[in-house]
């Protein structure tokens, strides 16, 4: 039997918080071209015919029409070569028109992601997967961040929600989230400042320590994982996981999921992004400021 969600938690949308940022962002392109300023110039390359991915990619394309950037599509076959696909992201490099480079994941097995994304100019990597943009924001200088980390500061920047001195607890150490999150979130910053635990699928004790958060931000792609129980009075969760789940009730036929139990620890939280609704849907204006400060070649 579900807990009944209590009144006393807020929503962090990620509706309200990305349309805020496109109309910020869209009022700074025209501003940017009335001083001489280029069109900002996305590009995007995707292989293969995965659903999502066409999903993601067309919502790209689309936001960049509506918000005054030109687009550049770039579509293979599964069965393209590396090295096909990788003299096609040295061409994109090279057009100086060009701002904003991203190659949608997944790739076919046979493609190296890694020397694709280490191929991609880190001027243009508008994605901030490139070692040399991870490596800065290591170091805390100016950067490209990757969009699911960018989005939850926006989040947290946008509901003004205090981070110094609090203990932000990760739970998921990819790459994309749980890593760089980890380390934004204890830099000195605006949005950071935290004392920061990460914690993986190698944790023992996890709910004791996620008992502890102050903030609580959950990347596992695995669905419910965390529960009512394993949080404490007032906690703020950003739960980051989204998964497609067999639901016989839905006229798809299956629903999507976070990695926290809304039911169970939103009647114990602060703030809490839903499931969808949340996260996700910041992805894209992320994306966008970063294309933006290519053009207006902020970083490099």
């Amino acid at each position: 039997m579900s807990t009944p969600v209590s009144s006393t938690y807020q929503l962090i949308d990620g509706k309200v918080v990305s349309e805020a940022i496109k109309t910020k962002i869209a009022a700074e392109v025209v501003a940017f071209k009335a001083q001489g300023g280029k069109t900002p110039h996305l590009a995007a390359i995707i292989v293969g015919n995965d659903g999502a991915s066409e999903t993601y990619v067309g919502n790209k394309v689309r936001t960049c029409e509506a918000m005054g950037y030109k687009s550049t599509l770039v579509r293979f076959d599964e069965t393209v070569s590396e090295a096909e696909l990788l003299k096609t992201v040295e061409d994109i490099n090279n057009d100086e028109d060009i701002d904003g480079l991203i190659v949608q994941l997944p790739l076919p097995k046979h493609i190296s992601v890694d020397k694709v994304t280490s191929k991609i100019r880190p001027e243009k990597d508008v994605d901030g997967f490139h070692p040399v943009n991870i490596g800065r924001m290591n170091k805390g200088l100016p950067t490209f961040v990757s969009a699911t980390p960018y989005g939850i500061l926006l989040m947290l920047e946008h509901y003004n929600i205090p981070t110094t001195g609090k203990h932000c607890v990760v739970v998921g150490r990819s790459n994309i989230v749980g890593s760089p999150i980890s380390i934004l979130m204890a830099q000195d910053t605006k949005v950071g400042n935290c004392t920061v635990t990460i914690c993986h699928r190698h944790t023992h004790n996890l709910a004791e320590i996620t008992k502890q958060a102050d903030i609580l931000i959950v990347a596992t792609g695995r669905p419910g994982m965390i529960t009512g129980d394993m949080v404490k009075d007032g906690v703020v969760v950003i739960d980051v996981g989204i998964t497609r789940v067999p639901d016989a009730t839905k006229k798809s036929g299956f629903a999507i999921k976070g990695d926290v139990d809304f039911n169970s620890v939103a009647p114990k939280s602060s703030f809490i992004t839903p499931v969808p609704g949340g996260v996700g849907l910041m992805t894209i204006g992320a994306l966008m400021m970063n294309t933006l400060r290519s053009a207006k070649k902020e970083i490099y």
